[in-house]
């Protein structure tokens, strides 16, 4: 077993998800999107900034299309995204052989190459095409001099311009799109999937800090706003790191983040060893964002899954997001696993 060395704090330690700003509690789903638009006025703009400009065309540009053969006859498109005739990045599309609309997976993080051959090669065979673009040709992974636009921001915004590129091809089924990424890329991706209503499934695997994990503590050792600010503080809003040391007078936390997916699926995909990436704290916002999940009558939409081992997107964190998936658009038994950690994390937990 882990010994985690938790700190104690539960959901009931966050703020409010269904009390609106008047003070009014939310009591009706139809009050959700109004809420739900308060909630990202609180938690996106302070912790990352403004986006880059909402383009007024997107265009999906084919450049080459080719079978793999080692991958049983499947299509690969080379394409790329242009956003008002200006380049985004580019993209690969690998497809099954024949037969579609299929779902897709988006993933920005060609910069990693987190997602191996036997990976997409499991994806085909599963039935999903599989989407990847580098999500640094839009914004470096680098400190410099002051940007108009914080990284995780941008990296979100791409993958926004990725889902309005696959959007127009027709081999994809546009109601099934998937985001994923690791670490860092599992904040960009989950920030995507919170604000982009076109995705159908979300997934941010060890995201940690700015991602599925709590700004007010949980796992001793993990890394905290004030050590992400100081070494990646281009990744976030300036304004972030003035509440260094005060987050327990922040007026949010992560959990809103999760909430503003609901009611679409959002699975988080967590290593027990990954101290770093904060799994007790994960397992708080979890929680507390599982109360709207409820509410709004979809309580099987929102999933963890926890495993052994350290920071890293491994095959089996692959496996739970297809697994999800397959419950969630082909009628699939809710896999195992997927309720909350083991008792080891924090004594509470549903095994």
């Amino acid at each position: 077993m882990n010994d985690l060395h938790v700190q104690p704090l539960g959901p009931e330690d966050l703020p409010a998800l269904r009390v609106a700003l008047d003070g009014r509690s939310v009591t009706d789903s139809s009050q959700w999107p109004a809420r739900r638009a308060e909630l990202r006025s609180l938690c996106v703009p302070p912790v990352y900034g403004a986006f880059p400009a909402l383009p007024k065309q997107v265009r999906c540009e084919m450049l080459h299309q080719a079978t793999v053969r080692a991958m049983e006859d499947a299509r690969l498109w080379s394409c790329r995204v242009l956003a008002d005739g200006a380049p985004v990045c580019l993209m690969r599309v690998f497809l099954p052989a024949s037969g579609g609309p299929h779902p897709v997976v988006l993933h920005g993080d060609g910069c990693w190459h987190t997602a191996t051959d036997g990976v997409i090669a499991d994806l085909l065979r599963r039935g999903y095409a599989f989407a990847q673009f580098n999500r640094v040709e839009i914004a470096p992974d680098m400190p410099g001099p002051p940007r108009p636009v914080a990284a995780l921001a941008a990296w979100a915004w791409g993958y926004h311009r990725a889902v309005d590129a696959l959007c127009q091809l027709e081999a994809l089924d546009a109601t099934r799109i998937a985001v994923v990424g690791h670490s860092r890329g599992g904040k960009a991706a989950l920030l995507a999937g919170a604000t982009d209503e076109r995705i159908a499934l979300t997934s941010a695997n060890n995201s940690g800090a700015g991602g599925a994990g709590c700004w007010r503590g949980g796992t001793t050792g993990a890394e905290t706003l004030a050590d992400i600010t100081r070494v990646f503080g281009y990744w976030f809003a300036p304004a972030l790191a003035q509440w260094a040391g005060r987050e327990a007078t922040l007026p949010f936390d992560q959990h809103f983040l999760k909430a503003l997916v609901a009611p679409r699926a959002l699975l988080t995909t967590e290593a027990l060893g990954d101290h770093w990436a904060n799994p007790q704290g994960t397992w708080v916002t979890h929680q507390a964002a599982q109360a709207v999940f409820d509410w709004l009558g979809v309580p099987q939409q929102l999933a963890i899954r926890y495993r052994a081992g350290d920071h890293a997107h491994t095959p089996a964190d692959w496996a739970a997001l297809l697994d999800f998936a397959d419950h969630l658009w082909r009628g699939a038994p809710r896999p195992a696993g997927l309720g909350g950690p083991p008792d080891s994390l924090d004594g509470r937990g549903p095994g």
